[in-house]
């Protein structure tokens, strides 16, 4: 190759002048990249601080676009991001590839290939990287200069472009929003990226993008795991409180004694114990936001003091007749359905109505059709830092394995089985630049249709009597039994018994609570 055709220069530049959305645009560009330029791999990355997104591919596995790839693990990204020019890698380059394993033409490891890195700068300002790679070396070594520096400012105009209202706006608060982060430990979390791009995920991001930018009180719901807190973090990012703080409240972790001190506050000698004045959350989340997390836990008597804050704005510490105005916008998420719980008498109507000013439903991971492989991507590549795993491949029958999955734990349960599962693949492979996990890695994983399908087949009409009990009655009598048999066993010891049930103890706590069992030298029931 000489040079970049006239054709091919006004056939990518049509294209970028057409109306198009960012995937689009950018799948074309790698289209015409590829007319232009032979090679058996090719991704267009997004500069965010300082790691590298990837915003399309193609010649690579699908995970890799949830994988988020840290410059300071990936020397061969650092020099290019370094560049001011393309940089072509010799085909003997020692330093590790980061697409290692993960092209699709080729199993195993990466043989000697060609390797060349494009940075994109915008306004001399680096917005992304175009990578491409083949596995003929040195195809790359002749290409003139001059066509790669066109393609590189066509890349870098169909990037900006694309990206202008999301992506350079995140980069110009990037920054400041890590400074506040900082200050807020309890909510720390690896990214507040929601990753899917499923239409229910789309139509969620669109709802939150809509939300956000209002004062309305938002009730969040959706089964356990599901990310309801995540949403909470977007919810406040991209609103005008994005400057103050949020303030987390496990609603369901407070206990009854203590749960008008801990939203409201309380002054020196207002209690026995209370040997100093103390800000409630209210208070502390002036200005900004308040996320009252498993709202539904929360017992009558503190849910008519809530109502008293959302309806005058007001709290009024214990012990102090001096009433408070604040300035906060609520969130509040649960799992469980309100209506119904307002209909069987759990739950204030009026309370109900106050927070679902606008509701949110997080759809489960079942309904999230083609977002398994993108979110186990993404936690692969989170683990992989934490165990200082050169690189971590999903095996090929994997993929097909998670999606056949339900996730009744939703999220959460994928990104602790990929946890585990690279845990125990790194253990068996020690040694290997590139761990790969397989499907007995993840263990046995047994889906919803199976599982009603084995009960059906074990299960007795006698054995399905409940006594004259609906089914939430009698499962709720078999827990509170359970429970109370292991705290008479172990004498109270909450610990012990969370031990002995195989669950996590503050779990078992908020399970108790709403079974009405308490622990006081005995077991109450």
């Amino acid at each position: 190759m000489s040079d970049i055709s006239s054709k091919t220069l006004i056939e990518l530049a049509l294209d970028l002048a057409q109306n198009l959305s960012s995937k689009d645009r950018f799948d074309r560009l790698l289209d015409t990249v590829r007319k232009t330029i032979a090679c058996d791999a090719v991704a267009l990355l997004a500069v965010s601080g300082e790691l590298l997104k990837p915003l399309t591919l193609q010649g690579l596995s699908r995970d890799t676009l949830g994988r988020r790839f840290y410059l300071s693990d990936h020397p061969r990204f650092q020099q290019i991001c370094a560049s001011n020019t393309p940089v072509r890698f010799p085909a003997n380059c020692e330093l590790p590839d980061p697409y290692d394993g993960l092209l699709i033409d080729r199993e195993g490891d990466l043989p000697v290939h060609a390797c060349m890195g494009l940075p994109l700068y915008f306004e001399q300002n680096l917005i992304g990287v175009l990578t491409l790679d083949s596995f003929t070396p040195e195809v790359f070594d002749d290409i003139p200069n001059r066509t790669l520096e066109v393609i590189s400012a066509m890349a870098a105009a169909s990037l900006n472009t694309g990206l202008t209202l999301d992506l350079l706006e995140q980069q110009a608060h990037h920054s400041q929003q890590v400074l506040e982060e900082l200050n807020q430990a309890a909510w720390h979390h690896d990214s507040d990226e929601i990753v899917g791009e499923s239409p229910v995920m789309k139509r969620l991001k669109q709802e939150i993008a809509l939300v956000a930018t209002s004062d309305f009180t938002i009730l969040i719901q959706g089964e356990t795991g599901v990310g309801k807190e995540l949403v909470a973090r977007s919810l406040h990012l991209q609103s005008s409180r994005y400057k103050a703080p949020i303030v987390h409240v496990n609603c369901a972790a407070l206990p009854d004694n203590l749960i008008e001190s801990e939203l409201f506050g309380h002054v020196k000698g207002a209690f026995t114990g209370a040997d100093k004045n103390r800000a409630g959350k209210f208070s502390i989340a002036d200005g900004g936001t308040i996320f009252l997390d498993e709202i539904g836990e929360l017992p009558l008597a503190a849910q008519s003091k809530l109502l008293r804050v959302l309806q005058n704005k007001e709290v009024q510490s214990l012990g102090q007749d001096k009433i408070q105005k604040v300035n906060v916008r609520v969130i509040a998420a649960t799992n469980r359905d309100l209506a119904k719980e307002v209909e069987q008498g759990r739950f204030r109507a009026d309370l109900y109505h106050r927070l679902s000013v606008y509701p949110i439903l997080v759809p489960p991971l079942r309904d999230r059709k083609g977002d398994v492989q993108l979110l186990a991507g993404f936690f692969v590549e989170l683990v992989k830092r934490k165990l200082g795993i050169p690189q971590i491949k999903l095996q090929s029958d994997l993929v097909a394995y998670l999606n056949a999955y339900d996730w009744p734990g939703n999220v959460r349960e994928l990104e602790h089985l990929i946890s585990r599962a690279a845990l125990k693949a790194r253990a068996y492979q020690s040694g290997k630049d590139i761990v790969r996990i397989s499907v007995a890695d993840c263990g046995e994983l047994k889906s919803a249709d199976v599982a009603e399908e084995t009960l059906h087949e074990s299960t007795t009409p006698k054995s399905l009597a409940l006594g004259g009990l609906n089914l939430r009655q009698a499962t709720d009598a078999y827990q509170k039994n359970l429970v109370a048999a292991s705290l008479e066993k172990h004498q109270g010891s909450w610990s012990a018994a969370a031990k002995d049930l195989g669950v996590d103890r503050a779990n078992l706590s908020r399970l108790a609570k709403r079974l009405g069992l308490s622990v006081d030298k005995v077991v109450k029931r």
